[in-house]
């Protein structure tokens, strides 16, 4: 008699349908609706709405003669303030925690207390830094107390303490996270590695900038490129400490407040270019990322054959 056999396959494509069904009704459509809109005269004037009107590229031009420029550059500012600290820590501590010659006690509760803050809720954080930092807030009573100052210090009335507010806040939700995820990458290298640069004379520093980087280098440009992709998304903690304004000056103002802007007003044909241009800046930025950071010749064997090649080039003309 003949068994039946179970097509295992059939069934993998049956369990994951639900969710490429989810993506397409809510994610890709949604997706495509967008750039669609981006090409289009579509928003609200008080109870009235306008469009929507095909205009072509006019919503891309008005946001190049826009403030969207000033934006990104608060954005990209706003992002190297959290994220260059971020990462420098976040390798020192990943090495510090992995290696085996220190003998660390307590490993598993320091790496608790660094990955608390990123369960905290952002809204939440920026309220607490609001709280604290604010003219009549602790730090000012107890700087005052001390004698350390004379007059409250207005932090998030100057350009330098409420962009040093956001980059602090985004470098405590976040470098635990990337702290865990590096020493993961370095805990996946052989130890055999390492035992051998220690027999051939390598010094911590050489050990660091020759064997551990090159070696977490896929795990590093992941975590560049979702940083930098997170960081383009940047919107709840600036949102709440300034109020929305994006004060002093709009200098805190970043791409996404731009965007909830247009969102609130009704006006989805802007909303929807700003979000193209957010795509394309994403797109071009992951992309050098990834190149600067994959190395296709970890042995050097292509570049030293392109060399032979062109030295025998130079040998037959």
């Amino acid at each position: 008699m003949k068994k039946k056999s179970v097509n295992y396959g059939k069934w993998g494509y049956i369990f994951i349908l639900p969710f490429f069904v989810i993506y397409f009704i809510f994610s890709l459509i949604p997706l495509f609706d967008t750039v669609r809109y981006s090409f289009f005269e579509y928003f609200r004037s008080g109870i009235k709405q306008i469009g929507p009107n095909f205009i072509g590229l006019a919503n891309y031009v008005s946001l190049l003669h826009s403030d969207m420029l000033k934006y990104g550059l608060n954005t990209l500012i706003l992002w190297v303030i959290g994220f260059v600290p971020q990462i420098v820590i976040a390798l020192v501590l990943a090495c510090w925690f992995t290696d085996a010659r220190l003998k660390l006690h307590g490993k598993q509760f320091f790496k608790v207390v660094i990955y608390l803050p990123n369960l905290i809720m952002a809204s939440a954080f920026a309220l607490l830094f609001f709280t604290m930092f604010s003219t009549n807030g602790p730090v000012n009573s107890i700087l005052c107390s001390l004698g350390w100052i004379k007059e409250p210090i207005d932090f998030l009335g100057s350009v330098l303490g409420t962009r040093s507010l956001v980059g602090f806040m985004n470098f405590l939700m976040w470098f635990g996270n990337t702290t865990i995820m590096l020493m993961a990458a370095v805990m996946g290298i052989s130890m055999d590695v390492f035992e051998a640069s220690d027999l051939d004379g390598c010094n911590s520093i050489q050990r660091f900038f020759y064997i551990t980087l090159p070696l977490i280098r896929p795990i590093l440009s992941y975590t560049l490129i979702t940083s930098i992709i997170g960081g383009l998304q940047m919107f709840d903690v600036p949102q709440i400490l300034t109020n929305g304004q994006g004060n002093p000056d709009r200098t805190s103002m970043t791409l996404i407040m731009f965007l909830n802007s247009h969102l609130k007003s009704k006006n989805y044909g802007m909303a929807g270019a700003l979000s193209v241009y957010l795509f394309i800046i994403s797109a071009i930025l992951c992309f050098f990322v990834y190149r600067m950071t994959n190395d296709n010749d970890p042995d050097g064997s292509k570049k030293a054959a392109k060399k032979r090649a062109r030295a025998e080039r130079r040998k037959t003309k």
